[in-house]
């Protein structure tokens, strides 16, 4: 049952296009006890249809542009790279390296919101 609302509520935050990740992530870790490769990689299998389904949403509403390309290919290859490193570091290592991307990622949200004034 606690799975089916981490689920959900992951969901909930990446339909509004935050990114349920970085809700699904630690949850699963903390809370439910998975291996930080394990909670990576099924945020990304949990991805796959809201991306297919945002895909097909902005591809009829003409929201992609030829931009799309130059930045598809070198995120497949980098996407390969990351997963290779994801699989080959200690669980432990990996854990707090997400912790650091995450505190960052928080700082520049912060940071840029004031610059940017809120809407």
């Amino acid at each position: 049952m606690l799975a089916l609302l981490i689920g959900f509520v992951s969901g909930i935050i990446s339909g509004m296009g935050i990114g349920g990740g970085t809700l699904l992530i630690p949850a699963l870790v903390f809370i439910i006890g998975s291996k930080q490769q394990i909670a990576q990689s099924i945020n990304l299998l949990v991805f796959i249809p809201s991306a297919a389904a945002a895909l097909f949403v902005h591809a009829r509403n003409h929201n992609i542009e030829n931009l799309f390309l130059k930045l598809a290919v070198p995120g497949c290859a980098g996407a390969a790279f990351g997963s290779l490193l994801a699989v080959n570091l200690n669980s432990n290592l990996l854990r707090r390296y997400f912790g650091i991307f995450l505190f960052i990622m928080g700082i520049y949200e912060i940071t840029s919101s004031k610059k940017q004034g809120c809407k």
